[in-house]
């Protein structure tokens, strides 16, 4: 497994230039959040920011993976809005065209997956009829990813759609359990939504696993907290992705953390190699 940092722990600098420091600290990999401030998907020299990533990435010996998760790229003003499950038709559509340029952007820079979730419902809008939303944003974006040979990670997020890893089973039994729809899990999200014992919960659906999210946190309670400080049993999960073959970027999300994120990236390193390191030997 590949120690990772995530940009959206970056703060006070470019992200792009963080990428030497990261490298000199252990990382091996980079999860990278499209926004503004990283890789914009609108931007008019979208082709050129793509070759300054990729030639830096490769120059820091960094694999990489990319995040859809980006706070206000697409409306200024409502944190993560438009969704595949928003209300507004135009809006999931506006959504489903971010999604699609985001796999062109992975397949340029050769990620290793795209990751991305369901949104948060914010009407009364029965079930079945949000199912239905979710799944004919998700459509296009799958026949996409295919056409370009990307993997998809679906991550479960607490307060959204799915929040769970059987809500992502259900999402797959819907869609026709695509084998280019990937898992990305999150930690620290098992945790807050008491899918424990972590090795236990993942156990199912490592095969499926392509991105891992790390951060500490509390039952019931979703908030990102630095490694160690949490319950989360980063040992046992750990191992249990180590046996099921799981060899990609352990992404450290920590964005609360990232006035001081050189800090971050060095407790994280020193937390998280020695367990690595035992989980591979072993």
């Amino acid at each position: 497994m590949l120690l990772g940092f995530s940009t959206n722990c970056i703060g006070d600098l470019p992200p792009l230039h963080a990428l030497p420091v990261l490298r000199d600290l252990g990382y091996r990999s980079l999860a990278i959040t499209l926004d503004h401030h990283t890789i914009d998907p609108f931007a008019a020299d979208l082709a050129g920011s793509v070759d300054r990533w990729r030639a830096a990435l490769d120059a820091a010996g960094l694999a990489r993976v990319i995040e859809t998760g980006g706070r206000h790229l697409l409306d200024p003003l409502v944190k993560h809005e438009p969704t595949p499950v928003s209300a507004d038709r135009a809006g999931r559509a506006r959504r489903t065209e971010f999604l699609r340029r985001a796999v062109d952007i992975a397949a340029d820079l050769g990620a290793t997956c795209v990751s991305l979730w369901a949104g948060v419902v914010r009407d009364a809008a029965d079930e079945e009829s949000v199912w239905n939303r979710l799944v004919d944003g998700l459509g296009p974006v799958l026949d996409h990813a295919a056409r370009r040979g990307v993997v998809l990670g679906f991550e479960p997020e607490p307060g959204m759609f799915i929040d769970t890893l059987a809500g992502y089973g259900r999402l797959l039994d819907r869609l026709g359990r695509p084998e280019h729809l990937r898992l990305t899990i999150d930690v620290g999200h098992l945790e807050c939504m008491g899918e424990r014992p972590l090795d236990a919960a993942v156990s199912p659906w490592l095969d499926r696993v392509v991105n891992v999210h790390v951060d500490d946190m509390l039952a019931c309670r979703h908030e990102h907290l630095p490694l160690g400080t949490g319950d989360v049993d980063f040992a046992g999960v750990l191992a249990a992705l180590a046996l099921g073959g799981y060899r990609g970027g352990l992404h450290v999300e920590l964005p609360r953390q990232s006035h001081r994120w050189v800090e971050t990236a060095r407790e994280s390193a020193a937390f998280l190699l020695p367990l690595i390191s035992g989980r591979i030997a072993a």
